[in-house]
């Protein structure tokens, strides 16, 4: 384990020390179903705090691969410092890197998360410090993308998934927070049997209402029915199912795509969710914002119905 690694794996240790200095401490929770957005504060921290409140989000979901092995607890203090001056809630943590990653059926299954065995270490070790790191800025919730989990419980690289998932499960579990595994690269079938094969009772659920469409593993109304009483965490986001085999499908302006909001987020509530619903464009520049904008107010309208 390198210096950096190590310095952000011992943040957990000093975590009272800057509890006392800034006020952290895990975050009164939002009303349930509030909106958010997904943000990568490593771009300019304060700037996209201020851009969720400029957008009139009360949440977000902090996308952190740009600090790994840079966590520290004066960062820690300089974004809950922000987050309080902007008045808004961070929901969630996630990386999922280390490492090469390909977003696609051909180089996916050997790069993304935590199925391939070449850089599973790495990035237990870099969940682990995103734990300790989230614990300083009061959020109870870590994700990621565990991968291509294999549809045979008896394939090789099964069994080893499982104990890795685990691992980050109980590592989490001693800072007091869940552990949740966002859907996309598996069907939610070969996800509710990773959960029951971890058997842990803070493992949950990232919901991606897009990502089960663009890799062609489920409907997300229909993956409710599977997983949906182990949601914790929901990113809003839109997509179109892939035609080209080769080829994940097409991200698209919510509203516009193959989900079924109405259904998805009436489900919810009737399952009793009462997390946030993170909107997530994945598109950058001025056309983003003003995506988001469209988005909040279509998400508006139709929880307004489901709830």
């Amino acid at each position: 384990m390198t210096a950096a690694i190590a310095e952000g794996s011992g943040l957990a240790a000093r975590a009272a020390g800057i509890k006392a200095e800034s006020g952290a401490g895990f975050a009164d929770a939002p009303k349930p179903m509030a909106l958010g957005l997904m943000i990568q504060p490593a771009t300019g921290a304060e700037a996209a705090i201020a851009r969720v409140k400029e957008l009139g989000l009360p949440t977000c979901f902090l996308s952190l691969d740009g600090y790994i092995g840079k966590f520290t607890p004066s960062l820690a203090a300089e974004i809950k410092g922000y987050l309080d001056k902007y008045g808004v809630t961070a929901t969630s943590a996630e990386v999922v890197g280390p490492g090469r990653l390909v977003w696609d059926f051909l180089d996916g299954p050997a790069t993304i998360g935590l199925v391939p065995p070449a850089t599973r270490a790495a990035r237990i070790d870099a969940l682990k410090q995103t734990s300790d790191f989230a614990k300083l800025l009061g959020i109870g919730r870590v994700q990621t993308h565990c991968g291509f989990i294999p549809e045979n419980p008896r394939d090789p690289l099964y069994g080893g998934v499982v104990e890795a998932i685990r691992t980050v499960t109980d590592y989490c579990a001693k800072n007091g927070q869940d552990f949740l595994m966002e859907t996309g690269q598996e069907t939610p079938t070969t996800m509710m049997r990773a959960l029951q094969d971890v058997n842990r009772p803070n493992l949950g659920v990232g919901l991606d209402t897009a990502n089960v469409i663009l890799y062609g593993k489920a409907n997300p109304v229909d993956a409710v029915d599977i997983i949906g009483p182990h949601v914790k965490s929901v990113h809003a986001k839109d997509g179109k199912w892939p035609t080209d085999p080769m080829k994940l499908g097409e991200e698209v302006l919510i509203g516009t795509g193959n989900v079924d909001f109405l259904k998805v987020f009436t489900k919810l509530h009737q399952l009793g969710y009462a997390g946030a619903i993170t909107i997530e464009r994945e598109i950058s520049g001025p056309r983003q914002i003003e995506d988001v904008k469209q988005e909040k107010a279509y998400l508006e309208r139709v929880l307004a119905q489901a709830v």
